[in-house]
């Protein structure tokens, strides 16, 4: 079994300081402080391990770290622990259990691309648990001089600065999370100039996801090959996939990049009630759904699932059985996207209303047939017109269910058939 960013979980007090240094915890940071380490031998190690963002886009984390120039201006690193992708669970627990590894893998980061300041930006509703924890082990660390100002002697200074925010989906897009952290309205930059040119206050800043940085420690601790070799066949490193749905055992599994989807379903145990598995939506409720026997021998690697037309986005598996009525399900993912678009940009912000009233008048069995091309074609005007990808989340589960379920659809426009739930 394999255990990064997991490591923790199944110890007596897992986000107590004294646990991970138990086990090895801090090791690469003090390595790193002791014998003052090339910052380019760090962003090359990250670079080589093969080491992907795990928060949606699977960008290459030592290439993001290598776009912040090498000169001595202020420079930010923002740690994003605003999951609110629904069927994502991965990083609460992370900073749940393990908050030390991200505190870790954020002075690494900062140390290798030279900011002085992380800053930890926590979604709105991890107000309990995990706020209170990780603020506990930020404290503790710098007890023991591990963050602060000459740490450990060294004459090098990281603070770390725990935020939360307030609960809205699209502080999750990195400019707009910028943009909440320097005090304003949490909508989306447009781009270029990139945070790595100009982030937070206007200064080079690198983002990346908790996973991301829980991962950082491990690769430094261990080597390149090490955490490659980890992966299946083509596929580098680990993920955490947050398996949910109609499940026997939910549950959130770290695994090899590359994992079969079945060897994850019988993780879980299977599908509830012994059901037949009707579809699966891979990534978070933002990417294509697939048939279930599509995927069900796919390995769950970025380049494999592209090839069934769906992503692996944050790694959260929604499992759908065959009693799941597919209208109720994408008019229930669209009431989510048009609640939570800033507004910003007309074809979001418009259309995810088209796109959510129109499936409430199939839904309720006031259907028509053009309401069925209305909703392709409203997706297609959405789909790569705004600022940042939400847009393209609302845009994206529309014609992935409609490709894939037309029938359904169909169905209840020919029946005007309605559902009540």
């Amino acid at each position: 079994m394999i255990k990064l960013c997991t490591q923790t979980f199944d110890e007596n007090n897992p986000s107590s300081i004294d646990t991970y240094i138990k086990l090895g915890g801090y090791t690469a940071w003090k390595n790193i402080i002791s014998s003052k380490t090339k910052k380019s031998e760090i962003i090359k190690l990250v670079k080589e391990s093969g080491l992907k963002g795990k928060g949606g886009a699977g960008f290459l984390t030592g290439l993001k770290w290598s776009f912040i120039t090498s000169d001595n201006s202020q420079k930010y690193l923002v740690c994003n622990s605003d999951e609110s992708e629904p069927g994502t669970c991965k990083d609460r627990d992370i900073l749940r259990y393990n908050p030390h590894s991200v505190i870790e893998g954020m002075l690494i980061a900062c140390y290798a691309i030279g900011a002085s300041v992380g800053y930890n930006y926590l979604r709105g509703e991890f107000i309990g648990d995990q706020w209170l924890i990780i603020n506990e082990a930020i404290k503790n660390a710098y007890a023991q001089n591990l963050i602060g100002n000459n740490i450990l002697g060294s004459g090098i200074s990281i603070n770390i600065i725990p935020l939360i925010g307030a609960g809205a989906y699209i502080v999750g897009e990195e400019t707009a999370m910028l943009e909440s952290i320097e005090g304003k309205r949490g909508m989306p930059r447009i781009k270029p100039p990139f945070p790595a040119v100009q982030g937070l206050y206007g200064k080079p800043t690198i983002i990346n996801n908790t996973e991301t940085l829980a991962t950082v420690p491990y690769i430094l601790k261990n080597g390149s090959e090490w955490y490659k070799n980890l992966g299946e066949k083509e596929s580098d490193g680990v993920k955490m996939f947050c398996m949910s749905g109609h499940l026997k055992t939910p549950k959130v599994i770290e695994a090899p990049l590359g994992i079969k989807f079945s060897k994850l379903l019988e993780q879980c145990d299977g599908i509830l009630d012994d059901k037949k598995l009707k579809a699966v939506i891979p990534g978070g409720s933002s990417v294509p759904v697939v048939k279930g026997l599509d995927i069900i021998d796919t390995s769950m690697d970025y380049e494999s699932l592209m090839k069934i037309g769906t992503m692996l986005g944050s790694g959260g598996i929604i499992v759908m059985d065959e009693s799941t009525c597919m209208v109720s399900v994408l008019e229930r993912i669209s009431r989510f996207y048009y609640a939570e678009s800033c507004g910003q940009c007309t074809p979001c912000r418009e259309g995810t209303g088209w796109l959510y009233r129109t499936l409430t008048k199939i839904k309720s069995g006031k259907g028509e047939q053009k309401d069925l091309d209305l909703l392709d074609r409203v997706a297609n005007q959405i789909e790569g017109h705004c600022i940042c990808a939400l847009g393209d989340a609302a845009a994206m589960p529309v014609k992935s269910f409609l490709k894939n379920f037309w029938s359904e659809f169909e169905y209840f426009v020919d029946k005007r058939q309605s559902i009540i739930n």
